[in-house]
Formats: structure tokens, sequence, C-alpha cells
């Protein structure tokens, strides 16, 4: 099936065949579907029980749709089915939890003839663009909130993975009143010309630095408010005192987890020296014991990269290290046969300037990197232009805590790495995003505040 005239071809990362096809849209269909967002906010607005009511039907439509929806997000996408079923939970639960909140008032009473009344409205139509690693996870963790506070949206998925994205849109519009949720989809520049849209009062992104730039200068047009979140370098810090064998199995899917294409990944291990060989060790056997192929095959713990120029980027990541002087302690190599297959790797003796290490890989490929100093294996972390998550692994808990609190990042964990409440909020410093996703702050994030003024009764009964 090859591309057409106003349709694209998405591709099976495990196998290379052809799942089926998107629709690529331009203009006039965004154009539409921002029109509808719009004539739709009037009604979706005005009602927060009926909005309350719509969410929670909409998240019980997506648990009754899970097997349908999973099979196709690891067909587009490649992750194993049992991860895409997590998915899909993740993604109703989310729909849940913001159904729940509701926006509080509040009045300032500062001993002036007036007192303010401060309320909260929403912004109108606003728009989400979503990467190709969490398609549904991500795109519920916009518009989960948005829809609550009373906004509409617009959602572009991925072109590498818009099936998913495009039934969970048809799942939703079962339980939401017309048009309150739209998935357009194609390739670019239809990103672009929706977060330049003037119809739009908000821009939530996920991807990278590169990426996001150019959607806020696309948004600076209208002056709609950005979200964005762009990706990291997370850094592990082992301790003296670590327990590497209790710990290895954490640490190891930490770092490779839905081969390794997460954010919020560990990207980096910094061990002491005296102690390196065992973590590449430990997790280098890891890497060769775990179960590589389709997602679909219930032993599989690891798929495929998502797309050929991902699968291309860590094999020249991975090679760049290893001409340096870099070791492959496994893997290190692409896999035979058809599909986007890495075989997890280890490096060891990796020079700490190489770009596997400064850089984001987002795929299976985990550098190990000794230190003397644990000052020097801190500012080593804080070292790189990314600033979203770290952790740091050790017995002593209060030490451990201590060395956490000089980390340059949005969340730090402790002997664990990559959990998130749906309640917490989620953010990044440095090149890492603008904005906060995640709990009440992504919640408020779609709202803006309305202030009344209003005089106090003077003691004769008439107003001030």
């Amino acid at each position: 099936m090859a591309d057409g005239p106003g349709r694209f071809a998405v591709v099976d990362p495990a196998t290379g065949e052809v799942v089926g096809e998107a629709v690529d849209q331009g203009p006039r269909e965004l154009d539409g579907a921002v029109e509808r967002a719009h004539a739709a906010w009037r009604g979706w607005r005005a009602d927060p029980a009926a909005r309350t009511a719509a969410l929670r039907a909409a998240a019980d439509a997506v648990t009754a749709a899970a097997d349908e929806l999973a099979p196709l997000l690891t067909r587009e996408q490649g992750k194993p089915l049992a991860e895409s079923h997590a998915e899909v939970a993740r993604t109703a639960d989310r729909l849940r939890y913001f159904a729940g909140l509701t926006p509080e008032s509040r009045t300032i009473e500062d001993g002036r003839p007036v007192r303010g009344e401060i309320s909260w409205r929403p912004l109108g139509p606003v728009a989400a663009i979503v990467p190709w690693n969490f398609p549904l996870q991500l795109a519920s963790a916009k518009f989960a909130p948005a829809l609550a506070a009373g906004n509409t949206m617009v959602l572009k998925p991925s072109p590498h993975t818009p099936l998913a994205t495009r039934l969970l849109g048809a799942v939703l519009a079962a339980a939401l009143p017309e048009d309150v949720l739209t998935v357009v989809t194609g390739r670019e520049p239809l990103g672009a010309r929706l977060a330049a849209h003037p119809g739009i009062r908000h821009v939530t992104f996920t991807g990278s630095p590169a990426t996001g730039r150019a959607v806020a200068a696309g948004a600076a047009a209208s002056l709609a408010r950005v979200t964005l979140e762009l990706g990291g370098n997370d850094a592990a810090i082992l301790l003296e005192d670590v327990d590497v064998e209790r710990i290895a199995d954490r640490l190891f899917w930490a770092a490779f987890r839905n081969c390794g294409q997460v954010c919020m990944a560990v990207k980096r291990v910094y061990a002491p020296a005296r102690r390196c060989s065992e973590v590449v060790e430990a997790l280098a056997a890891r890497a060769k014991d775990v179960v590589v192929g389709s997602g679909l095959d219930p032993a599989t713990r690891l798929g495929p990269l998502n797309n050929a120029p991902q699968r291309d980027r860590i094999a020249d990541l991975t090679a760049r290290a290893l001409a340096a002087g870099a070791r492959a302690a496994s893997g290190g190599h692409r896999l035979p046969g058809p599909g986007h297959f890495f075989a997890p790797t280890v490096l060891a003796d990796v020079p700490p300037d190489t770009p596997v290490v400064t850089e984001e890989q987002f795929g299976p490929v985990l550098p190990v990197l000794p230190y003397d100093r644990l000052d020097d294996a801190v500012e080593a972390a804080n070292g790189t232009s990314l600033g979203l998550g770290g952790s740091v692994w050790g017995t002593d808990l209060d030490r451990a805590e201590e060395v956490a609190g000089r980390l340059e990042c949005g969340t730090v964990w402790i002997n664990h790495h990559a959990e998130l409440s749906l309640a917490q909020p989620f953010t990044g410093v440095k090149d890492s995003g603008v904005g906060i996703a995640g709990g009440p702050w992504a919640f408020y994030g779609n709202l803006r505040p309305f202030v009344v003024h209003r005089p106090r009764p003077d003691p004769g009964g008439a107003a001030a």
C-alpha cells in the first residue's frame, strides 16, 4: 500500500509491513476542526456537572475498548502488548482523575472598601501535538486536564502513530459532545499550522527542544500559552553503599522500558570507580537475557525502535562511542531481520564527552561512567542542557536525599526512577521544557483567573 494523494501509510516497526493508512489533512481541514471546536466550546464550558459526567463516561468507554486499542497501539508503535494495555489503562485513569477536579474560587479581603472575588474560566479551543513513544498516554496528559477545565481540543498525533489515537478519538466521541475533542492527522507542516493557528489559545507539545522552540515561535504569533515537555538526559548516580544486585532490575528497566524511548528514562549511569565493573556486569547480564521481538509475542519484553530514523540515530551514536574507545558489554549492533530492532546495549569505558553521553539517545543504549569523587558525578549529571529528571541509588536514604537535592532537574527519585503519580507535577528545567504537566498544576494551566471587584456594604446598608 503506497502513499497516495491525501493519505499516508503507517508501518509496523517490528515487521516493516503496512498497518493501515491515515488522512493527510491540510489547512482547510484544520481550519474546520478549530472552528468546530470553538462552536462546541460554548456548550462544553457552561455545565461543569455535565462535563464531569461525560469525562467519567469517556473513561469507561476507553476501558471497554482496551482490547481494540492495545493491539493497534502495539502494531504501530512496537511496544509489548502488556505495555500497550497499561497505556490504555493509564489513559482511562487520567480521565477519571481530572474529572474529579474543580477550580477553587476565593475572596481577597485586604482592608479596602472593595473585595476581590476570584474565579476561573477556561481558555477556549486548545491544541495538543503528541509524539510516537506514548501516543495515548501523552495525549490524555494533555486532553484530560484541558477538557476538565472546560476547554475543547484539537489533537494531532505523530504521523508514525496516528491509528490508535484516531481510534481513541472515535471511542471518546461516543461519550463526549460533538467536536469537544477532534483528532487531526497528517505530516508536516500540519503540526506547525496547528501551533500557529490564530483560533488556538494554548498549545501543549511533547518532543525535541528544537521542535519545541519552533512550536513556541508559532504560538507566539497569536500570543497563545504554551506548555512544552522537551525531553531529558536523566542521570542515575549510584552511591558507594549501593546494593547493586538488589537494584539492578529496577535500574535496568528504568533505562530500557519501551526500548529506551521514554523522556524520563535513565540515560546515563554514574557509578563509583571501584564498583563500576560490577554495575556494568549486572546491567549487561540483563541486557543479554531480555527477550527482544514483536510486541504481539507474549514472550517479548523489548520491542523495536519505532521508526527507521530513530534506529539509525541509535546506530550512529553507538558506532561513534565505540570508535572513541567505548566497549560494548552487551549489544552494540542492529539485530538481523525485518523491523527496527537494535540489541540492548550497555557501554563501558565511554569517553564522557561523546554524544551518547551528552545528548539524549532515546533508545536501548546505556553508558555507564565511573567517578572518583561524588562532587564530580553531581557536576557531570548537571552538565548537560537538559534537566528533566534524575535519580540517586544507595542504602543510606538520608545521604541519598542530600545528593538528590543537588541535582538540577524537575523530579528526582531515590532508589527508583520514572514513576509518576497522576496527582504530582511533572516539569523540567533548562532545555527540558516550559510549564507544568500533571496534577492540579496541569488543570490550572488550562484556566485563567477572572476577578470581580465588589464594593463591601457600609454599615448603613448601602454599597461603599
